[in-house]
């Protein structure tokens, strides 16, 4: 089978359920081919060729997805946070060089003014509540020249993100057609997907995980995703009664988010089973694992991705094999290795993790340096450097430490964030951590943590790191443990160790 968008969805029963949303009629998967056929036809005739970009600027929901899977079959997809402000778009929609943009019908925000400063052409996208969810047409106006027909083949570049640049310039990832539809395969292998499995997406669909592992995953198995608005825990246990799927997948902080509503939804849980849930985009803490377990009578599922590997790497595997709290499981796709982390090769023990295989972009784009820096080649493979410190166990299950950048090093003391992230989830008053460094003037940095207490629970800064202090060496016990209603998030709900002492005003040197 040619490896491109289009051919995953060649062989679908045309009168299967594809894509669905609250409220809303199934779109069938002949449906979704011959709105495909439609957009390929518009774009054409607006001027938009194969290899033009084409950045999608869409609130979640099915629409969003139905036009990522259509205009991925016709040109370059780079789907951006609606929430940005103009000089975000403005940055992004250059560094991109998107030939158009796609807006909702009547969408006067700051996408658009950024888009018609630069030239761009504006393509409106009208949609029909009354109509299958994700249906939808274009308008806009017609390019001085037709571009001419043909579908990008599986070398064409189908998808391009950025990575999350919180410490310097994010930097632009193309994936490749061959890239998702490698990607889709091995999420669908992970997971057993099959026509008869219906995933329910929470997750943005401007980010990796939500449009590989819940939307293309989903439609190469045959399967059906039923797209919310975004996520939201007051409405996720109606969303899966109505939907009724067999998978959900999500981050860690929406998985807690989700359990902390779960008890007064317990005839939800029970009278719509689910196969199994997935965790990816963040480590899952052992504790929540294994409370979802319980909760959901299911097995949960971490993976383990990132934007460059066009989402999946690891992924612990359904049972019987085991489910290892704390561990993103065994290799998923790829090849898994760790490798030194400043001379390029591979080693046994703890130390970058890297990867190899047909979902690995070929590389950042106009980025010489940092390609030269994240892949190198040995024992005839070539390999990409995560950025994530690690270590296999005796069966291949991979448990990280953390992001190298994340490492805390204290007057050479190197401590993991996720260890002492662990240590503070076992007392019985802390329903979420993230533990992160401090700047410290004689040691350079120092632990912190910040945290947020359970629902009818108390416990002071002082009890809190007494608890670590029994549990732990002195030097991993944070120094300034700060309670907070709520953990600053980024924009897909990951929470961010990096930055997060000056967001907070801590530590900074005297």
């Amino acid at each position: 089978m040619t490896a491109t968008v289009s051919a995953l969805l060649a062989d679908k029963d045309a009168g299967s359920n594809a894509i669905g949303a609250p409220g809303r009629m199934w779109l069938s998967y002949g449906a979704l081919r011959a709105l495909a056929a439609e957009v390929e036809a518009d774009l054409r005739r607006f001027g938009i060729g194969a290899a033009d970009r084409v950045a999608i600027v869409l609130p979640n929901g099915p629409e969003m997805a139905a036009a990522f899977v259509a205009i991925a079959q016709a040109a370059v997809t780079a789907p951006l946070n609606p929430a940005y402000q103009e000089t975000e778009f403005s940055f992004y929609l250059q560094d991109l060089r998107a030939k158009a943009i796609v807006v909702p019908e009547g969408y006067d925000g700051p996408a658009l003014a950024a888009a018609a400063s630069l030239g761009m052409a504006i393509l409106r996208l009208h949609s029909d509540l009354a109509g299958p969810a994700g249906q939808f047409r274009l308008t806009g106006a017609a390019g001085a020249t037709p571009a001419p027909a043909g579908r990008p083949g599986p070398n064409a570049t189908a998808l391009i993100l950025h990575t999350s640049g919180t410490t310097s310039r994010p930097k632009i990832v193309p994936l490749l057609q061959s890239n998702l539809v490698a990607s889709a395969a091995n999420i669908g292998t992970s997971l057993a997907l099959t026509p008869a499995d219906r995933c329910l997406n929470v997750m943005p669909l401007f980010h990796i995980h939500g449009l590989i592992a819940a939307v293309t995953a989903s439609l190469a198995a045959g399967g059906s995703v039923w797209c919310a608005p975004g996520f939201d825990a007051l409405k996720f246990f109606a969303w899966m009664k109505e939907a009724r799927p067999t998978w959900y997948t999500a981050v860690p902080t929406m998985h807690q988010a989700i359990l902390s509503r779960a008890a007064r939804n317990r005839d939800v849980i029970e009278a719509h089973p689910l196969r199994f849930l997935r965790s990816s985009s963040a480590s899952l803490p052992a504790q929540v694992m294994l409370e979802l377990a319980d909760t959901f009578k299911a097995p949960v599922i971490e993976a383990y991705g990132m934007t460059e590997a066009t989402h999946q790497m690891a992924c612990n595997p359904l049972p019987p094999r085991a489910q290892k709290p704390g561990s993103v499981g065994v290799a998923a796709g790829p090849r898994l290795g760790i490798a030194h982390e400043v001379e390029n090769r591979l080693v046994d023990g703890t130390g970058e993790v890297v990867i190899s295989g047909p979902n690995v972009t070929p590389g950042y784009e106009g980025n010489p340096d940092a390609n030269a820096k994240n892949f190198f080649e040995a024992d005839g493979l070539r390999w990409f450097r995560t950025g994530d410190q690690g270590a296999l166990d005796e069966e291949g299950y991979l448990r990280l430490t953390g992001r190298l950048k994340e490492i805390i090093n204290r007057g050479g003391e190197k401590i993991s964030p996720l260890e002492v992230d662990g240590v503070l989830l076992d007392h019985p008053a802390v329903q979420q951590v993230v533990a992160f460094a401090m700047p410290h003037p004689k040691l350079g940095e120092e632990v912190a943590a910040a945290v947020v207490l359970r629902e009818g629970q108390s416990a002071t800064e002082r009890e809190i790191r007494d608890f670590c202090a029994a549990r732990m060496a002195d030097f991993k016990v944070p120094r300034r443990v700060v309670i907070l209603d709520e953990i600053p998030k980024g924009a897909t709900g990951k929470l961010q160790r990096i930055g997060l002492a000056e967001k907070l005003g801590l530590g900074q040197p005297a």
